[in-house]
């Protein structure tokens, strides 16, 4: 059994877990008919399969067990040492069955936890041995839509048509015309891009429609089932007792009437305690993988490339000048096309750190996390539409993109560090908020003096927004009462940033919560409800003036290619040794290099340069798909 599951004889490499095998396989006893009790008793343990009269109740919990055991058969090789990682699995192993037994309704957080982490464990180790294989074995599907796909594609646009327009007649039925505006909305932001696009005649409507559609998706998920809005309201609990620890160190360090400075002693501690724990996940590896996962998700189905879907999916969770570092070897290498979506995905989601922030203003956590998703896809769509991808993106990893961890050398070192990055980013939004809110009330103040030479000394920044935003906001689908206020907070947030335009919604949901008069003087005081939560989706982005010169000043630092050691010398101790080497932005850069030097006659010979060696060639081909070279000519040579 051991030999069939890893290939090595257990009698000698392996002989530390010998102890520890009773106890891990009995659960595999369960699967009698899938692996046999004498394969099982070679192992040198004594399992008997379940009498008829065992607890069949308890089979999920056994079937975590399994899993957790077939696992560590298949990851403890001959290099094991030591055991410790099995005893802590066992350990957490035998809390969540203790838990579950208990009481299942508690723990069944844990459980669903548990079970996603035994699914994505399974899913990494089989894609990694035997994603060639897997997609072997679905070539035959492939093969089968290339070739039918004329036809098919009408049949999924007319079926898809026809699902819109039913939807849109029985919604509009049970709902009102809101909806039916919004859906007006939706398409004249979309026909607006057509319009202004760079090349509106080259536009893939592949990354557009998958885009919009995974948006709509997870957005009918989130509000319209009760199922996807009692989850969201979960996640947006829990983010919200989550961020409250951090009252503990400012309480400490503020002392007792801390909050009655609000903003500098309650709100900004949340963004150093979220940065802390993000450089932890960071240092563990988790978010690197959380990202890839979404990365992966969006490339696949909107045929985006791996680098602007990789920036797409880290800006649901760090900034827009932290997410470029996740492909900064690949940064001097993008198109035009792939900058512009690294670019527009920064400014159309909000980084984690500042979440807490906002939620801490009174702001609905589970309106923002939803928001800070599904714009991401969005933001793919729109960048592909207004400058559509005109040439062959030259980084076309064929593994998935690596990803550093970090310099941080223990987990306490990472809370350490990221405590200390979150200083300048404190530091920022403090001093933008002291600058931005002075200079808007000598904004105001000179309109107000310039609107009373003419009878009109109301006239403030905030008025002119609204007319300016009004008609946009209204296409949203905003209530026309409502529309001239969310419109001011989009030109709050468009000219200052969303702080400030967050900072007012939240007066303006605080107002509605103390039930006040509506209208004061003609002027409406605050808003519907279904006003607030479309402002929410709206203002959450990081689009506005200043965001953008301080992406250019880091893209422009981070996109400088630096190759200390010659490409020929590099190339040839890189793939000298028995692994690929992780795509740095060394290798990169000189297989990109060796790629634009190299050249084939007629009779595919092939021609190098620079001192490259073909073993060199070979090893960038299985890292790269080169647009330059054909790769498939390496095979004939080897």
């Amino acid at each position: 059994m051991w030999a069939s599951l890893t290939g090595h004889s257990p009698k000698k490499e392996n002989s530390e877990l010998t102890p520890y095998l009773p106890s891990l396989l009995r659960p595999l006893a369960y699967l009698s008919p899938v692996v046999k009790d004498q394969s099982i008793t070679k192992l040198g343990c004594c399992i008997s399969p379940p009498t008829p009269s065992a607890n069949y109740w308890f089979q999920p919990f056994l079937f975590i067990s399994t899993c957790c055991g077939f696992c560590c058969l298949l990851f403890y090789r001959t290099d094991v040492t030591d055991i410790h990682m099995l005893v802590s699995l066992t350990a957490y192993l035998a809390i969540v069955i203790t838990a579950c037994v208990l009481n299942f309704h508690r723990a069944l957080a844990l459980f669903v936890l548990t079970v996603l982490a035994i699914f994505f464990t399974c899913w990494d180790f089989l894609m990694a041995r035997y994603e060639d294989k897997i997609a072997e074995f679905f070539s035959p599907c492939e093969r089968f839509l290339k070739e039918q796909w004329f036809w098919m594609k009408w049949v999924v646009w007319l079926a898809l048509i026809a699902a819109i327009i039913c939807w849109l007649i029985f919604d509009t039925a049970k709902q009102g015309t809101n909806q039916l505006i919004s859906f007006g909305g939706l398409v004249m932001y979309v026909l607006l891009m057509l319009i202004f696009s760079k090349y509106p005649t080259r536009v893939a409507w592949r990354p557009v429609f998958w885009g919009i559609g995974m948006q709509v998706t997870l957005g009918l998920i989130t509000l319209r089932t009760k199922v996807g809005f009692d989850v969201f309201n979960w996640l947006g609990r829990q983010i919200q007792i989550f961020l409250e620890y951090s009252d503990e160190g400012a309480k400490f360090v503020f002392g007792e009437k801390y909050i009655d400075h609000f903003f500098a002693f309650k709100v900004l501690p949340i963004v150093v305690f979220f940065s802390t724990v993000m450089s932890m996940l960071y240092h563990v590896g988790f978010m690197q993988w959380l990202i890839q996962k979404v990365g992966w998700i969006m490339q696949v189905t909107l045929g985006t490339s791996p680098v602007e879907s990789l920036v797409a999916a880290g800006n649901i969770f760090v900034g827009q000048t932290e997410s470029p570092l996740l492909v900064r070897p690949y940064l001097p290498y993008v198109t035009i096309s792939e900058l512009h979506s690294i670019m527009t995905a920064g400014f159309a989601t909000i980084a984690g750190s500042v979440l807490g922030a906002y939620i801490s203003f009174g702001v609905s956590a589970s309106h923002l996390l939803t928001a800070s998703v599904m714009s991401a896809p969005a933001s793919l769509a729109i960048s592909k539409l207004f400058w559509p991808e005109t040439t062959i993106p030259q980084v076309t990893l064929k593994s998935s993109i690596k990803m550093e961890k970090g310099d941080s050398k223990n987990l306490l070192e990472a809370a350490s560090q990221g405590a200390s990055a979150s200083i300048l980013l404190v530091a920022n939004i403090a001093v933008n908020l002291i600058a931005f809110l002075a200079l808007l009330s000598f904004v105001d103040s000179g309109l107000s003096w310039l609107g009373n030479m003419f009878n009109y000394p109301q006239l403030n920044f905030e008025i002119i927004c609204a007319y300016v935003f009004m008609p946009f906001s209204f296409m949203m689908g905003v209530d026309w009462e409502d529309s001239f206020i969310v419109g001011g907070l989009l030109g709050y947030k468009t000219f200052f940033n969303e702080f400030v335009a967050y900072e007012r919604l939240s007066t303006l949901i605080h107002m509605r919560e103390k039930r006040g008069p509506v209208y004061i003087g003609g002027v409406k005081q605050y808003m519907t409800i279904r006003s607030e939560t479309i402002a929410t989706y709206a203002l959450c982005g990081f689009a506005n003036f200043g965001s953008l010169g301080m992406v250019i000043g880091g893209l422009r630092i981070l996109s400088v290619p630096v190759v200390e050691v010659p490409c020929h010398i590099l190339l040839g101790d890189s793939f000298n040794s028995t692994n690929l080497p992780s795509n740095t932005t060394e290798i990169v850069g000189c297989c990109q290099d060796l790629f634009n030097s190299t050249s084939a006659n007629r009779s595919q010979e092939i021609i190098l340069g620079g001192n490259y060696s073909l073993n060199s060639l070979r090893g960038c081909c299985q890292i790269l798909e080169s647009p330059t070279f054909n790769c498939s000519w390496t095979t004939l040579l080897f």
